[in-house]
């Protein structure tokens, strides 16, 4: 009994010695925390909206055939300088055979109206010299002769312009397409040898060919729902070009669209921006771009970096951690104003020369005041 009483004390001492040595162990090793501290200062808080798209020529044109064939010549490159009027493409007109017959029997069928015509005409003639039919009379059969023969001139154009394309030239006319405009070649969509179709009321045609003049640039792009209504036609704003190392053009606001469009869930708006270009600068057609628009300015206010705001985690209120005298940090709730994403205007809570924590680091003793709250 004196032996199991021993063995139990002596394991009672370890047990007790080295909750001790743990407990020595652990207030010698435990680090004091510090935290570095940053003021509020006075600056300038800028608000901007930002949209995505593309920088475009203002005046852009595609060039169609007004006659079906073969591109029998192409004398210009992509990026050729072309003033209006420049030759572009030369086709050959291909007759379609069933429109060539149809043409040919119209042909057959006013020479004969007009032989015909020209036979009552003279016999007209001699009759009314001879005074057996009236003026009236006779008139109405010139009328008819002088109809008849124009209706032949028609049906021979029609066949010609058929067969050659054209009211002069050979059998093998071309069609000459020419620029409609002064400016840059941007896109050939065809080559010597492919088969286009002409522009009419049910067929868009076969482009030949894009010009567009690149002294009038325009940017194209979309905001948000949310900061469409901060904006306003005739603002000016900044286009930044990430394709020239992030170039920025002045340019103005000239349309906001009156309809938005839903695209992946949000509704955006279109905006167009004439942007100020410089002849010296080689920008292309379709370059990605932003555009900053300013919304709000406040010059010379209060302010702190956001990233020292922290929120209460069942009010959302604002708040930051404050230096006292004794070296603790006390819990203060702030009012914001406008924000960058960088600094924040502050509107209440604390003053210049306050001490703020930085990194928003909260102890547990924080912790559990918030969980008390």
């Amino acid at each position: 009994m004196n032996k199991t009483l021993k063995i139990s004390l002596i394991i009672v001492a370890v047990l007790a010695l080295a909750y001790v040595l743990k407990y020595f162990k652990e207030s010698n090793t435990k680090g004091v925390e510090e935290f570095t501290t940053e003021t509020p200062y006075y600056d300038s808080v800028k608000t901007k909206v930002v949209a995505t798209g593309k920088l475009n020529p203002e005046e852009e044109i595609e060039l169609k055939p007004q006659v079906s064939g073969i591109i029998d010549q192409i004398v210009v490159e992509e990026g050729d300088i072309v003033q209006k009027g420049d030759l572009i493409a030369k086709i050959r007109v291909v007759p379609n055979e069933q429109n060539l017959a149809s043409a040919a029997s119209r042909i057959k069928t006013a020479q004969l109206a007009a032989n015909n015509a020209e036979i009552v005409f003279k016999r007209n003639k001699a009759l009314f010299e001879k005074g057996v039919i009236s003026q009236q009379d006779f008139e109405n059969s010139e009328l008819s002769y002088n109809q008849s023969k124009e209706n032949l001139l028609q049906a021979q154009n029609d066949f010609q312009i058929i067969k050659q394309g054209s009211l002069s030239g050979g059998s093998s006319a071309n069609t000459n397409i020419v620029a409609q405009i002064s400016g840059t070649v941007l896109e050939i969509p065809v080559r010597e040898g492919d088969q286009v179709i002409q522009s009419n009321n049910f067929n868009a045609g076969t482009t030949i060919a894009t010009v567009a003049d690149m002294s009038i640039m325009i940017f194209e792009g979309k905001v948000d729902e949310a900061d469409v209504g901060k904006i306003e036609e005739g603002e000016d704003i900044k286009v930044v070009l990430g394709a020239i190392n992030e170039k920025e053009f002045p340019a103005k606001l000239t349309f906001v669209a009156p309809k938005g469009v839903e695209e992946n869930g949000a509704v955006q708006f279109t905006i167009k921006a004439d942007v100020e270009v410089a002849s010296s600068k080689n920008i292309r057609a379709g370059y990605s771009a932003n555009a900053e628009i300013e919304v709000e300015n406040k010059d010379s206010v209060l302010v702190i970096k956001e990233a020292l705001v922290q929120f209460n985690r069942f009010t959302d209120n604002p708040f930051v951690e404050v230096l006292e005298e004794d070296g603790t940090f006390k819990k203060k709730e702030v009012r914001l104003g406008t924000s960058d994403g960088i600094i924040v205007e502050i509107l209440d809570g604390v003053e210049e020369g306050d001490k703020i924590k930085v990194w928003n680091k909260a102890s547990k003793d924080d912790e559990e005041e918030e969980d008390n709250d």
